[in-house]
């Protein structure tokens, strides 16, 4: 939900959310483990998720004119 959140303060607009019952194949939770990233190519993302949202609303905006 954090990243809906930053999404709507980016595009200055609220969510229309509609809940569904979890469908097949979907998981109730998960978390990413990116240390054989790190450890195999030096690598570490460092980019919080409000700076990502917001650099992807702004080239997404520029790329399609919108």
């Amino acid at each position: 939900m954090h990243y809906i959140e930053v999404l709507e303060q980016c595009l200055g607009k609220k969510a229309q959310i509609n809940y569904l019952p979890l469908q097949a194949g979907d998981v109730p939770a998960t978390y990413a483990d990116v240390q054989d990233l790190i450890n195999d190519v030096g690598y570490k993302p460092d980019t919080p998720i409000a700076t990502g949202v917001a650099n992807f609303v702004d080239w997404y905006r520029a790329f399609y004119r919108v």
